[in-house]
């Protein structure tokens, strides 16, 4: 199976392939991991011990670090320089990541952590490699070192990769994650826009019944598997100084199963529903929504169900690859504004009046449709062209 989602960065995708590892290739990717690990480790002890002295602690006194540290340590010096390297500028982004957000005085629940130390069996060994440290011959992936990989070639990869990812899942699945130019694939117009509002009963309310996308509850459907898997865990937990048996390792795999399942029947739902919705419209107004407010009320359960964000994301992207306008809307009263007049309601609406009426001009409709038009409204689109029918009684304006 290949995954295809955009990377970071502008004009680039990342193709990711499930990959068939021998007993020699696997020993040789955890030893090259065990040394990245401990590149990454040195980085975090170094780090902390600048911060208290007072001292810069940037990339190139790393690199330096590690090429003293390669030359004075044969074992590390066994491995390839590439994956080391690159964890070093990992490092490094994180860092500066969660400086930046010290220094904007962000709250302390949406600061990005400090990098903390890798432990052995806490982290799934992740190896990246650039252009330099790998080569595709015979439909085989050569990595530096003479690690050679078979990727499950699902589909072709349309250029040349610039770099790979090899990685293990926590069901201990091995996976190849190639970046590629991204192909631009323009569709051809229709003259229509869609306003997209998120909730929890259905995931999207949109301006058109037809591309609706309702709710799938797939965490509910697995919930007897999981809990199952749950009670064996805890059945055959071992007591504390007493090593894991075989028996708790099995059942936790199992349940790391299902939740993989689940992650990409979400996944497979929020493209299909993207690719449908992009196809059918040139401009799309979304809500700016971040659903992370609601893992502290009562629907956060459902919320989490639903994939609010990772849904948006993969309309986003798909937009990007076939040339498709999104234009993203600020959330705040959307749902207290009409989206035929553009009044707005004297007091917030609770979450039980499913209907909004509006006052001035005596619109009525579902609270989720009119929040979808007011998304069009608010990005400066006409609301005669959703679907190509205005809603009844709306004014005239032009189209932005």
């Amino acid at each position: 199976m290949a995954a295809v989602k955009q990377a970071a960065g502008v004009g680039h995708a990342r193709y990711t392939y499930r990959v068939r590892v021998s007993s020699t290739a696997r020993t040789g990717l955890l030893a090259e991991w065990d040394r990245c690990r401990w590149v990454w480790n040195e980085c975090v002890a170094r780090s902390k011990r600048a911060h208290v002295e007072g001292e810069a602690c940037g990339p190139a006194r790393l690199d330096k670090m590690l090429t003293s540290a390669r030359a004075v340590t044969p074992w590390l010096a066994a491995g390839s320089s590439v994956p080391q390297q690159q964890l070093i500028r990992d490092f490094g982004k994180s860092r500066a990541k969660a400086t930046k957000d010290i220094k904007d005085r962000l709250p302390v629940r949406r600061r990005a952590g400090m990098p903390g130390y890798k432990k052995k069996h806490a982290t799934d060994p992740s190896l990246n490699y650039t252009r330099r440290g790998f080569r595709l011959k015979d439909g085989r992936l050569h990595l530096a070192g003479g690690i050679v990989l078979t990727p499950v070639w699902s589909r072709g990869l349309p250029a040349e990769p610039t770099s790979v990812r090899v990685y293990r899942d926590s069901v201990g699945d091995w996976y190849a994650s190639f970046v590629v130019p991204a192909r631009f694939e323009p569709l051809p117009t229709t003259g229509l826009s869609l306003g997209v509002d998120w909730g929890v009963k259905e995931i999207a309310t949109t301006t058109s019944d037809a591309h609706d996308l309702p709710h799938p509850e797939l965490g509910r459907k697995a919930k007897g598997k999981l809990t199952r898997y749950d009670r064996m865990m805890a059945r055959r937990k071992s007591s504390k100084g007493q090593s894991v048996s075989n028996g708790y390792r099995k059942a936790k795999k199992w349940r790391a199963k299902a939740h993989r399942k689940i992650a990409r029947q979400r996944q497979d739902t929020a493209r299909k529903w993207a690719k449908k919705v992009v196809r059918d419209h040139d401009v799309i107004a979304v809500e700016d929504f971040r659903p992370k407010f609601l893992t502290k009320t009562r629907m956060a359960r459902k919320a989490a169900d639903a994939a609010i964000g990772a849904t948006k994301q993969a309309l986003i992207e798909m937009g990007r690859k076939h040339g498709r306008d999104v234009r993203l809307v600020h959330p705040a009263h959307t749902t207290m504004d009409c989206g035929r007049c553009g009044a707005r309601t004297k007091h917030a609406l609770p979450l039980s009046e499913r209907t909004y009426t509006c006052t001035p001009c005596g619109a009525v409709s579902p609270r989720d449709k009119n929040s979808a038009l007011v998304m069009l409204v608010r990005a400066g689109l006409d609301p005669a062209g959703a679907e190509g029918v205005r809603p009844p009684g709306a004014p005239l304006q032009e189209a932005a």
